[in-house]
């Protein structure tokens, strides 16, 4: 007959519940002694199997569950003390069989129904079990939850270094992370797990004393037994039954030794030790030293001498084996040394930071080198700002690189290089310090403020004179920072759209099936996407921008149209990084005379390459930055407002001259915006003189 469906989830669910109602019932229930035997032989078989995987394990994490199944079979076995003790003292008068005939077993034959001989046995037990395997094991367990508490930050620190330097996957890093996080638990769990095993041995001391005095009083005073009567009966069964429990107890506190002891390895413990055994020139002198202990007068010749001849043999059988002439190795295959392969002319990685070997302390975790650390928070923060995740950065040291020069890479161009000193601090004069400082000066890779390199031991000086005082990770960092944001557009791929668009799809469906694949291709939506970056619009509002080339792509499928079409839609997106929502939008505009000759210019362009005569050009830039000049030290941010037809063309002119100055036509411009005109750059006779 078929179990129903879910039958078999529904028992293990209900397994552990039902094993704590049992422990429960054990201490409050009386059990007759049939099931006590047959709880006590489930309590040995456990206990074994708890210490067969823990000898099998290769690593402690294989048996990470460790800590819950060592509680859990204390508690078992403390229940089954609970029940063993109501049973011998109820029951104890009536002969050794009444209490079961495990118990019997270990009274009578374990220790020859002598109780003095097994009180002298449970002590020694007890002694192996508290002083040497109990407190060893809780001492290597206090120290390796210590160290390794300790070590987790520098763990993770690396993960994150060898995901940023392309060494593993996403994936990788989130199962090591994973591994990283359940080791610390792991011993940290073991740490408090130890003091079950020695409270465990505390209790069974407790439990014997317990039943031993109370069966003396209860053989003489209940059932008028004599005193050496009493003393024979029940010190019989109380040690019976403490060494029933004291045998599992043992077993599970070697278990826990072997774990916290176990250094990660490919074999088993068995393997591990037999690999670190099996050298001949470990027993040679084995068998050399016991041949002549067992040719001294005096030594029993017939065991020391038969032991050093298998030593002999052991070391003999290992030195044929080292000396074994190893397989041939298959015959490799000719090398063709005209065959040229893809590994050695791309690399797929593509944004890259190259750096001298004078820089390499900066990225060295053992050294504390900032730099990883900072370059994933670049990543971290550029993937917030743009709406996309930002590729990895790969890290490298070049041997064709001065030792202190770094070079930044994107898609195979550089687009950064500059040289910082890895055991200075940059001092940067951002306009408001004061003073001289000496060293060595140089211009900010970043942003080409006037900067010094001085040592660190300056730099409280120079934070006091009013410089900003950075390391030299920080200054790459930014550098690279800068650079990713300069050419956001490169970053931007099919692959990174498809993403946009797969979680997007979770949001809005018909959204997306209205879009792509038709009737916009894949290829001209990251064509447009890329237009996007290129003036600084993120995509964090993918939703809204979709949402406007679904609707011009119903007008035209042309890249560059469709970015004109939808930019009336992101007016605000524009312009809310330029002002706040009741602050007026500080605009500059070009005069009706020259919009008219520069559209009369574009309109005769059939190429649509919208050149402006370049002579033209220049005084057009001049006087663009004249103007934005007392506004770009004051740090307020403006934009260039245009007619529509001329806003490409003057955006790529502004671009060579203002790159962070955004140029809108006058529809991306909200009717109810208030606007406050800073500049108006002239007629072309203005211009002109």
């Amino acid at each position: 007959m078929a179990l129903p469906a879910g039958f078999g989830p529904a028992v293990k669910s209900f397994a552990l519940p039902g094993a704590i109602l049992l422990l429960v019932a054990l201490m409050v229930v009386p059990i007759p002694a049939f099931l006590l035997d047959v709880f006590f032989v489930m309590n040995i078989m456990i206990s074994l199997a708890v210490l067969m995987v823990a000898l099998n394990a290769q690593k402690p994490l294989d048996f990470s569950a460790f800590p819950t199944v060592l509680l859990f079979a204390t508690l078992f076995r403390l229940g089954l003390n609970v029940a063993s003790t109501r049973v011998v003292l109820v029951h104890g008068h009536e002969g050794e069989a009444a209490a079961g005939h495990v118990i019997e077993a270990f009274g009578t034959f374990l220790i020859g129904g002598d109780y003095v001989v097994g009180l002298f046995v449970f002590a020694i037990l007890i002694i192996i079990n508290m002083i040497v395997v109990t407190k060893g094991a809780g001492r290597v367990s206090e120290v390796s939850a210590r160290f390794t508490l300790d070590a987790l930050p520098g763990k993770q620190m690396a993960i994150d270094a060898d995901l940023n330097a392309g060494l593993i996957t996403p994936d990788d890093a989130r199962a090591r992370r994973i591994e990283v996080s359940t080791e610390a638990d792991f011993y940290g769990a073991m740490d408090g797990s130890s003091k079950f095993v020695k409270g465990d041995a505390i209790a069974g001391l407790l439990i014997l004393a317990i039943n031993i005095i109370g069966g003396l009083i209860l053989g003489v005073v209940s059932h008028k037994m004599a005193v050496g009567e009493a003393a024979q009966t029940y010190v019989l069964l109380a040690i019976g039954d403490a060494l029933v429990a004291q045998l599992p107890s043992l077993m599970l506190s070697i278990a826990a030794a072997a774990i916290v002891t176990r250094v990660a390895s490919t074999y088993d413990l068995a393997g591990q030790i037999g690999s670190q055994f099996g050298s001949h020139k470990t027993w040679m002198p084995v068998a050399v030293i016991l041949g002549l202990l067992g040719v001294m007068p005096g030594m029993p010749h017939l065991v020391i001498l038969p032991a050093a001849a298998i030593a002999g043999f052991a070391a003999w059988k290992l030195r044929r084996i080292a000396n074994r002439p190893p397989p041939p190795a298959p015959a490799a295959e000719p090398v063709d040394l005209s065959k040229i392969g893809w590994d050695e002319v791309t690399d797929n990685m593509q944004v890259m930071l190259d750096i001298g070997y004078g820089l390499v302390p900066l990225v060295d975790e053992r050294r504390g080198g900032p730099l990883m650390g900072r370059i994933t928070g670049v990543r971290r923060q550029l993937s917030k700002d743009l709406g996309f995740v930002v590729p990895q950065v790969r890290v490298r040291d070049d041997i064709n690189l001065a030792p202190f020069t770094y070079r930044i890479v994107l898609g195979g161009v550089v687009v950064g290089e500059d040289n910082v000193s890895p055991d200075e601090m940059l001092a940067l004069d951002t306009g408001q310090a004061s003073g001289h400082l000496g060293g060595k000066p140089v211009k900010d890779p970043t942003f080409g403020l006037d900067a010094v390199w001085i040592h660190s031991s300056d730099a409280d000086a120079a934070t006091g004179m009013g410089y900003l005082v950075v390391d030299p990770g920080t200054v790459v960092a930014t550098h690279l920072n800068q650079a990713l944001i300069q050419n956001a557009s490169d970053l931007l791929g099919p692959d990174e759209v498809q993403s946009l668009l797969d979680g997007l799809k979770e949001r809005a469906a018909a959204l997306v099936a209205a879009l792509s694949p038709q009737p916009v291709p894949l290829t001209t939506l990251t064509t447009v996407l890329r237009g996007l970056l290129a003036e600084n619009i993120p995509l964090k509002e993918f939703r809204r921008i979709a949402a406007a080339i679904a609707t011009a792509a119903q007008k035209t499928l042309d890249a560059d149209e469709i970015l004109e079409l939808i930019r009336p839609d992101l007016g605000p997106l524009i312009i809310q990084r330029l002002c706040g929502v009741r602050e007026p939008l500080r605009v500059m505009t070009l005069e009706g005379q020259l919009e008219a000759l520069l559209g009369q210019a574009v309109r005769s362009d059939p190429s649509r390459r919208h050149t402006i005569e370049p002579d033209l050009g220049r005084r057009i830039a001049d006087a663009l930055q004249r103007a934005a000049g007392p506004l770009v030290a004051e740090a307020k941010p403006f934009a260039l407002v245009v007619q529509p037809s001329i806003r490409v063309a003057i955006r790529k002119l502004v671009k060579t001259v203002l790159p962070d100055t955004p140029v809108m036509s006058f529809f991306e411009v909200p009717e109810d915006k208030a606007v406050e005109v800073v500049a108006v750059i002239g007629a072309p006779e203005a211009l002109a003189a």
